[in-house]
């Protein structure tokens, strides 16, 4: 009797692992979707300027979206190749290999220019590039285009054979910049200047890319329409709505972003820079 009781255990016990795993596709649905910024800050530093943001979408789109980031800026992109989200914020997505992966721009954050740069600190002996030959330069990582690849394709040009060092984020590389651990830094000019606010650091630039545009927000192809639309206009209406205004300006303060910085409708042709930087650049970078 004993025995059966406890195979009659087992049986329900089976059951219930097997409902379960039955439930969890239906489960992942309800949660919505999975919305991955590039890891232009620090993790936590990252979480604390978009939280807000997609809960603010989220509740006025209808549409529920979570956030996805991983440890670096090369692990959310990972997630993004493995379609594994469905709403991005990057620039990562623009080589003609990726393009044929479906994804499409419907909005971008609107800020000044964003430029590449490689800097040092504001007291550093070196002047020129030509003086970072064989030296540490600090990048956020390998998929950052702007702070990595820009930077970098002008050093093999300039036949400056400096050491990169992958940070993992762009906070990373600074941090290891002003802390006197490599020579200088690839950067994106608005993460800098917005590290240099926050931390009250001072850097000078020896060399700067063209004006550039922020990056987009994008959403697979396999997103129905009707809630990319819906997204879409909650990003673009945030600005003009008092609570989401508010929610903004606070999450920007976070960053060292302008209180201005909002988001704004595009279809990707602000981009072309990106994708002729494609066109051009070294095929290591590409």
């Amino acid at each position: 009797m004993r025995s059966r009781r406890t195979l009659l255990r087992q049986l329900g016990a089976f059951a219930a692992t097997v409902a379960a795993c039955l439930a969890a596709p239906a489960q992942a649905a309800d949660e919505g979707y999975r919305f991955s910024p590039v890891n232009q800050y620090g993790i936590n530093v990252t979480a604390a300027y978009w939280n807000p943001i997609i809960a603010y979408v989220s509740e006025k789109s209808g549409v529920p979206l979570q956030l996805k980031i991983g440890r670096t800026s090369a692990d959310t992109t990972a997630y993004v190749l493995a379609q594994e989200v469905e709403f991005i914020f990057s620039n990562h997505m623009f080589s003609p290999e990726r393009e044929a992966l479906g994804w499409k721009t419907f909005g971008r954050r609107l800020t000044p220019p964003v430029r590449a740069q490689i800097i040092v600190p504001a007291d550093s002996n070196v002047t020129d590039l030509a003086q970072l030959q064989g030296q540490d330069v600090a990048f956020p990582g390998q998929e950052a285009l702007v702070a990595y690849k820009f930077p970098f394709a002008q050093l093999m040009a300039k036949n400056v054979a400096a050491k990169p060092v992958f940070a993992g984020n762009m906070d990373a590389a600074l941090a290891q910049l002003f802390n006197r651990k490599v020579a200088a830094a690839g950067v994106n000019s608005q993460l800098a200047e917005g590290y240099a606010r926050r931390e009250g650091k001072a850097f000078r630039v020896l060399w700067s890319s063209g004006p550039l545009h922020d990056l987009a927000l994008m959403a697979a192809a396999k997103v129905p329409d009707k809630d990319v639309k819906a997204v879409a206009k909650a990003f673009i209406g945030m600005h003009s709505d008092p609570r989401g205004r508010d929610i903004l300006e606070k999450a920007s303060q976070q960053v060292g972003l302008s209180v201005e910085a909002y988001f704004i409708a595009s279809d990707g042709s602000e981009y072309a820079a990106y994708r002729d930087f494609y066109r051009t650049a070294p095929p290591a970078l590409r």
